[in-house]
């Protein structure tokens, strides 16, 4: 061996160690910032594997580095005393001492995922409470007592309601409704004038909603109803539908997908009943939506006579009504960010994208401390297929590619048909979310009125700064969520993971340097200790609680170590940085 050959050796293997074992993952994060291999950042990490660094004489102990360094240590304290140059010498047991060093980096890395998992599999096992307790009734139009219109958009209406053997519920923590948030506001000169209301102390007298579909060109049977309005039993539970209907009517959504149903999660809408009915003559139906009633209620009208019924709680208002007369503080705004992330991550990893999302489809209640809990409404215009893949064929001009054009993605906005095309909607949602977090903190969306940026032509210095107040870490979130390129925006999945640690995991964050993930996996035992201490009873139902269970049942580590990677460059350059991130 030449001696150019074992320094080059040296050096190799000698970075090989540094990068592998002592350096931190804000480092790691910094150098792909400052450098072009920022191109990939957003992607999960991938974890190293051993065979990509040892001699090929050495592959065959990959299976077990422990076994590796363990014979090589031994090999190298053995020439140290023996035969060969003083230069085969150094580089032989440099390199047994990195092998040590690494698997050591690993074995942490082993015990940390299966913290991890071991967190997730018992956060997984636990089911979030019903909205509403269960009733065994309620499949027809005429078990329910319906009351004032309290909704209306431009393909149903929506109607407060109530049924004898729904009972009422305990709902003091939504009898805060809009109107008496609107009376409290005015007494100190903020509230606005026009804003929709829902009567003071009907939620009390009607817990439940029911969703009217208009109906024109779907026919009158069950079967074309239920396969045209597909998308919308989406949120539908178990017993939404009878069992036997359920069973005989094969659903079948846009593009021939049959459309999946996502599972229960607080932050996402519930149908608790769906079925097919005449159309009623409601209150305000003559005045509000003349054109899509049937012919036998309006002899001009283009609706067909019956239509689909979905059944839901009833919730005081929407998240565009409430911003509309109050404006959060900076914590309220964090966990309602956070929330919106939580929701669409649940649908996502279900395979669902809702591809509408806006302030007019959050509806918005108070839990038992007064903090505004968000649920994540109207799928309609959703993308539910059976692959899970949330890719689109995007072969025509034909192919919906979703509502609310204006809060539409860019890599969705921008894409041209053609053949062989398609359209990736798994962070669509995700930059959704970034838009409206400027509602949620007081300022204009930047992608609505006059003046209003494109997301197809926008750039992403033009962006406006949030208010001073919002913390650098939700600067950070923001402007990750709104990258033009997907490959570099956040998933909804490691934004919330950051906003997690953020609002609950600063003592962690704060050891990262000194001891690595280790100190993090402490914490979150501890910080899963504390959720199950607390409970899953009405003392654990707050948004808090809530948003902590769904940090805990979704831990990933490589997840979650790109959050802490993001949050450690955020801080380390401040916000006058993240602005132009």
């Amino acid at each position: 061996m030449s001696v150019k050959h074992a320094i080059s050796r040296g050096i190799e293997l000698g970075r090989s160690i540094f990068q592998l074992s002592l350096l931190k993952p804000a480092g790691r994060l910094a150098a792909k910032f400052r450098g072009e291999r920022l191109r990939g950042i957003g992607q999960p990490a991938r974890t190293v594997q051993p065979q990509t660094f040892l001699p090929v004489r050495y592959r065959y102990f990959r299976v077990s580095l422990r076994g590796l360094a363990a014979q090589l240590q031994s090999g190298g304290f053995r020439r140290l005393g023996g035969s060969g140059s003083p230069r085969n010498r150094a580089v032989f047991l440099a390199f047994t001492l990195g092998a040590g060093l690494i698997e050591k980096n690993l074995e942490d890395d082993r015990k940390s995922a299966a913290t991890c998992q071991e967190i997730q599999a018992v956060f997984t096992k636990k089911k979030f409470p019903s909205p509403l307790k269960p009733f065994a009734s309620g499949y027809k139009l005429e078990d329910y007592v319906i009351g004032r219109q309290i909704g209306k958009g431009s393909n149903a209406a929506v109607y407060e309601t109530t049924a004898p053997f729904a009972g009422h519920q305990d709902m003091q923590h939504n009898q805060c409704s809009l109107v008496e948030l609107k009376d409290q506001l005015s007494q100190d000169g903020m509230a606005p004038s026009g804003s929709p209301s829902t009567p003071v102390g009907s939620l009390g007298i009607y817990p439940l909603a029911v969703k009217m579909m208009w109906n024109i060109g779907a026919g009158s049977s069950s079967e074309a109803i239920l396969r045209s309005m597909s998308q919308e039993l989406v949120p539908a539970g178990r017993l939404a539908m009878k069992q036997e209907r359920d069973e005989q009517i094969a659903l079948s959504g846009y593009f021939g997908q049959v459309p999946k149903r996502v599972s229960a999660h607080p932050n996402v809408i519930r149908v608790l009943r769906a079925f097919t009915a005449d159309v009623p003559l409601l209150p305000g139906a003559q005045e509000e939506y003349p054109a899509v009633l049937p012919t036998r209620l309006n002899p001009v009208g283009l609706g067909n006579n019956r239509t689909l019924f979905l059944v839901m709680k009833n919730y005081p208002c929407t998240l565009r009504q409430y911003l509309q007369v109050n404006v959060p503080s900076t914590r309220q705004g964090s966990l309602m960010v956070l929330q919106l992330l939580e929701g669409v991550d649940h649908l996502c990893c279900q395979g669902i994208a809702h591809r509408d999302l806006k302030s007019d489809n959050v509806l918005l209640e108070f839990d038992s401390e007064g903090s505004p809990r968000l649920v994540i409404t109207d799928f309609g215009c959703c993308l539910a297929q059976s692959d899970s893949s949330l890719q689109l064929a995007f072969n025509s001009l034909y192919v919906d590619r979703g509502g609310n054009s204006c809060l539409m993605a860019p890599e969705v906005a921008t894409a041209v048909p053609g053949p062989g095309v398609t359209i990736d909607y798994s962070k669509a949602d995700a930059w959704a979310v970034g838009a409206i977090s400027y509602e949620i903190f007081g300022q204009a969306n930047p992608f609505y009125g006059a003046s209003r940026l494109d997301s197809r032509t926008f750039q992403e210095k033009q962006l406006p700064a949030l208010p001073a107040c919002v913390s650098a870490d939700m600067h950070l979130v923001v402007r990750l969520l709104l990258r033009r390129n997907p490959k570099k925006r956040l998933s909804a999945r490691v934004a919330a993971n950051i906003l997690n640690l953020s609002l609950w995991g600063q003592r962690a964050l704060a050891n990262q340097d000194s001891a690595g993930m280790k100190t993090l996996a402490n914490w979150l035992l501890c910080q899963s200790a504390l959720v199950l201490l607390r409970g899953f009873g009405s003392g654990g139902n707050s948004v808090e609680a809530e948003l902590q269970r769904c940090f805990l049942s979704n831990l990933d580590l490589e997840d979650l170590r790109l959050a802490v990677s993001f949050l450690l460059y955020g801080r380390e350059q401040g916000i006058a940085s993240i602005k132009y991130l």
